[in-house]
């Protein structure tokens, strides 16, 4: 757990360096979304290799299912709640 918190403050330092420089932020911002690309694939990868995951799929399919149309449900309410909050301009 500590080297996951050494790497965030790792790399929380060196963006606040890097921000500096936009042109590698912009290389930044792609490796960003190849590594989650990455990390998906990956992901899947883990799921479809785990038997117990892929026989067991009939049952917990549906909980899966509600589970994520509630985390879906949540984010956009709580994204909703803090743009309100916090971004939206009033005009009066």
């Amino acid at each position: 757990m500590i080297t996951v918190l050494l790497l965030m403050v790792a790399g929380i330092l060196a963006g606040l360096w890097l921000g500096k420089f936009p042109s590698i932020m912009k290389v930044n911002d792609r490796l960003i979304s190849w590594a989650i690309y990455l990390l998906l694939f990956l992901l899947g990868v883990g799921v479809g290799t785990n038997k117990a995951v892929i026989q067991s799929l009939d049952s917990i399919g549906l909980q899966a299912l509600l589970l994520t149309i509630g985390a879906l449900i949540g984010s956009i309410g709580m994204g909703w709640v803090i743009y309100r909050a916090f971004f939206h301009l009033n005009n009066h």
